[in-house]
């Protein structure tokens, strides 16, 4: 029987929208479908869940397994999904705002880029590199789907250091698009696009209706409006973490505010949230000049008050989600289902992925992560070459690459110089504090950390 390991498994309504999609797919209904999670409650109700699932939408012709061991989970995997997130809220996330806030270094998500990127992405590599390991012996040829954050450095450090195929997914291209066509009223039919960049700033490079060039379009009602909210309540009902403005969109006061800026200045539209590019960049987020927080519409500490409701919401969706026995799923828009029903079937299936470059995006370097174009055909995924991005975006991704690279080299040389270095080149941080109060800052977040993070020489 084919395997699908998904490791991380305890996010249970993720697991649901992912595997249950799967279930949803002919070539995959009958897959043994194993569960991993160090946390055994939470990977005790996924399986719940999931065994629910199987029963009710697919006549119960997968096979759920859970397991605490994470070599016998791998073992002879075809396709293993990564979800995991090492430290959870508390304490790391917290220890990734409170520390830099002292400093006076202020985040909104800080999940992929920043400080809070750096710190998150050292204590998960390892994790991973121990997965790859597993992989090497047990599963080699497995193809390894990850969607854990720091999307760009966790894909980065997998990719040198092991020859397990790896593909980074992520939903911001796939929304991209729908989302800004629908906050701007304009039509979808009839539209095709082009994205290129790296992970959370990926560019939209061209996109036409019928053929003809859509942006003059877009940029002309960014400024004159109207501006629609992209989620009604009801949309919001199973995500009460996203944020939801409650005053009514205009020109002026919205909620993308920082990314029709940036459109504005450099010509292009990018991929992630204004609340995360705001922290991407060195231009919004300024301690002396706070009015900018309100200018832009910018939430700080956004990712901790998602979190909290997240976690008190799952007290609510806990009985509704893991123990009915009537629950049922239909298909998401999330990849992996049509990745690998293209990989089992020969279909042809396109999605965003993050891989090293390699020459895809001419004007950034061979040895960094970009986010392009992958092609599944003929049970193979190949990415698409780009070309060069326009000079002002390639620079404002590179901007970020360096912090990557040297965030990367931190964790697979064991060097703390790396990590001042990683902090040093981060736009944001950069702008906001001095040298000196950056590797203080750093020196305190390595040792807040403690066991979380490996030894630095």
């Amino acid at each position: 029987m084919d395997k699908i390991t998904f490791l991380g498994a305890g996010s249970t309504v993720f697991a649901k929208n992912v595997l249950g999609d799967c279930m949803q797919t002919d070539a995959l209904r009958e897959f043994e479908y194993a569960l991993y999670d160090i946390d055994e409650t939470r990977l005790e109700e996924s399986y719940s869940m999931l065994s629910i699932l199987n029963k009710n939408t697919n006549s119960g012709k997968a096979k759920i397994r859970k397991y605490t061991d994470r070599t016998e989970a791998l073992r002879d995997a075809k396709y293993v999904i990564n979800a995991i997130q090492v430290g959870g809220y508390d304490p790391c996330t917290i220890t990734d705002f409170k520390i830099p806030e002292k400093y006076g270094l202020r985040q909104t998500i800080g999940d992929t880029v920043g400080i809070g990127g750096i710190f998150r992405a050292l204590r998960t590599i390892p994790v991973m590199l121990e997965f790859v390991k597993d992989m090497e012996k047990v599963c080699p040829d497995a193809i390894f789907l990850n969607y854990t954050n720091p999307m760009a450095m966790l894909t980065m450090a997998m990719l040198k250091s092991s020859p397990i195929q790896t593909i980074g997914i992520c939903h911001s291209v796939q929304v991209c698009v729908p989302q800004l066509l629908y906050r701007l009223g304009l039509p979808q039919d009839g539209v095709r696009y082009k994205i290129a960049g790296i992970n959370h700033m990926a560019w939209l490079l061209e996109i036409t209706r019928h053929g003809k060039d859509y942006y003059p379009e877009i940029k002309e009602r960014a400024v004159s409006g109207p501006i629609i909210k992209p989620y009604t309540k009801d949309m919001l009902k199973d995500y009460p973490q996203l944020l939801f403005p409650e005053y009514e969109f205009t020109p002026e006061k919205h909620d993308d505010l920082v990314r029709f800026e940036i459109m504005k200045q450099f010509g292009y539209y990018v991929t992630e949230s204004s609340e995360h590019n705001a922290e991407f960049m060195p231009y919004f987020i300024k301690k002396n000049h706070p009015e900018l927080l309100e200018k832009y519409q910018i939430p700080l500490n956004e990712y901790m008050r998602r979190c909290e409701v997240q976690i008190e919401h799952w007290k609510s969706l806990r009985d509704e989600l893991v123990y009915d026995e009537g629950l049922t799923h239909n298909r998401t828009h999330e990849y992996p289902s049509y990745i690998l029903e293209a990989l089992e079937t020969g279909k042809v299936f396109t999605f965003a992925g993050n891989v090293m470059n390699q020459g895809l995006i001419e004007n950034l370097p061979k040895d960094c992560c970009v986010e392009v174009n992958c092609v599944v055909d003929q049970g193979k995924i190949q990415p698409c070459v780009v070309g060069s991005l326009p000079h002002q975006l390639a620079a404002l991704n590179m901007g970020n690459i360096g912090m990557q690279q040297l965030t990367v080299d931190a964790a697979l040389t064991g060097k703390k110089e790396c990590i001042y270095q990683a902090a040093m080149l981060d736009p944001h941080t950069s702008s906001e504090l001095t040298i000196d109060e950056i590797r203080s800052m750093v020196d305190e977040l390595i040792e807040a950390h403690g066991t979380w993070l490996p030894k630095y020489c």
